[in-house]
């Protein structure tokens, strides 16, 4: 079973590029879609129904702003909206749907780039993330999370570390909740197979930095431990540029009783 997060900085923008050829060679079974910016009326879903998905959006009530989707092979059993705190919610950052006994969610957590404005709404959004994520282990099982978390765990995931200590994206506090995060029961699904630095899954269009490799690894795949012995494989695939993101792929075993 192959699951893959995509953090694609406007949907139709990936469509006009190809997007639908790339998901119809690499056959995802769940595609986890971040930063569409834009409303399902504005997709040509048509495409997704072509190729055999299930697909399911969640986006900003700002246009061409945010939002999340969900393309999936098997018909969820349920699918929620958000996490129940308007501030959040208007914002399309949180979409899970549940299988059988499994359940994925995709994930854009805000970036505080713009610290006096943002970082506040930034953390505001990690802490009931977080509350969230804990109520929901207390019914569900099988938890993966995918997606753009905006926050480089250790000085390995990111090209600079030094110069970018007081950056958001790379401060203390924002390292210490993936830390607690994974503290809940997960598995950064990546670096469970590579140990290796230079790995990154963005890239800033500026300065040939995706040329030159200078990226942060801001995408992840968490798994819960429950999963750990299904966890198959885990990659990047820098090579696919429809966005300043790159694909982040999950592949897992699966058993009949799992979906």
């Amino acid at each position: 079973m192959k699951i893959i997060s995509y953090n694609i900085n406007g949907i139709r923008s990936g469509i006009n590029k190809g997007l639908s050829d790339w998901i119809e060679t690499n056959q995802p079974d769940i595609l986890c879609l971040q930063e569409i910016k834009a409303f399902p009326e504005q997709i040509n879903t048509s495409i997704f129904d072509n190729l055999g998905y299930n697909h399911y959006w969640f986006p900003s009530k700002r246009k061409g702003y945010s939002g999340v989707g969900i393309l999936c092979k098997k018909k969820p059993i349920h699918v929620e909206y958000g996490i129940g705190l308007n501030p959040i919610d208007e914002e399309g950052r949180v979409l899970r749907i549940d299988l059988k006994n499994m359940s994925i969610i995709s994930l854009y957590i805000p970036s505080g780039n713009d610290m006096m404005k943002r970082l506040n709404f930034k953390f505001f959004f990690m802490k009931n993330f977080f509350l969230h994520v804990k109520k929901i282990q207390n019914k569900l099982n099988n938890l993966i999370i995918c997606g753009d978390y905006n926050i480089c765990h250790h000085e390995i995931d990111i090209y600079d570390p030094i110069r970018n200590k007081k950056n958001s994206g790379f401060l203390p506090e924002e390292r210490k909740w993936i830390t607690h995060f994974l503290n809940l029961g997960f598995i950064d699904s990546f670096r469970n197979f590579v140990q290796e630095a230079h790995h990154y899954s963005w890239w800033s269009y500026r300065y040939n930095a995706r040329k030159n490799n200078k990226g942060w690894r801001i995408d992840y795949i968490m798994v819960s431990d429950s999963l750990k012995q299904e966890i198959k494989n885990a990659y990047l695939m820098p090579e696919v540029k429809y966005s300043d993101h790159c694909p982040v792929v999950l592949e897992i075993f699966q058993n009949k009783s799992m979906t």
